[in-house]
């Protein structure tokens, strides 16, 4: 009888440490992956931005003081001049725009760098961490130059701060 226990014993401590080294690895496996990142959606999430038919961003930066600077290119069938820009977290575009003092004049095909300061919630971001991902919108108010009618363009961009 005292060999059929040690033989028990023995196979539930082989069963304890057979898990127990399954565990260690486990463990060490989600350590890893944790310290690259690969938990933190931000970090695989790719930068984007869409803008509504004829224009384009060719370049954009957010840094950590929550200015954007993004290079929009317009493909208008007229050209424009841009009275108002703005980036804000907002569903809706609610922030008053950014007026520059003169407007920005630009001709079919051409583009311009816009740099301006990223809202949320009516705040200007600051603060922002390298690699942190924002999601916003963007919005141009523009005339036609040609015949003076005011429109606004407004898209999406997901940029990480740099």
């Amino acid at each position: 009888m005292q060999g059929k226990a040690k033989f028990a014993a023995q196979s539930a401590m082989e069963y304890l440490l057979t898990y127990g080294w399954a565990f260690l690895i486990i463990a060490v496996v989600l350590g890893a992956m944790f310290s690259l990142g690969i938990f933190n959606p931000g970090q695989l999430a790719g930068q984007e931005c869409f803008l509504p038919a004829g224009f384009s961003c060719l370049q954009y930066f957010l840094s950590t003081n929550g200015q954007l600077q993004v290079n929009i290119q317009q493909a208008l069938i007229a050209p424009i001049n841009v009275t108002g820009y703005n980036c804000t977290s907002n569903s809706t575009m609610k922030i008053i725009p950014i007026i520059p003092k003169n407007q920005i004049y630009m001709p079919i095909g051409s583009n311009y760098t816009f740099f301006m300061n990223c809202y949320t919630t009516g705040n200007i971001l600051e603060s922002l961490s390298p690699g942190q991902l924002y999601t916003g919108n963007i919005g141009f108010n523009y005339t036609e130059a040609t015949t003076g009618f005011p429109h606004q363009a407004v898209g999406k961009i997901a940029v990480k701060v740099s």
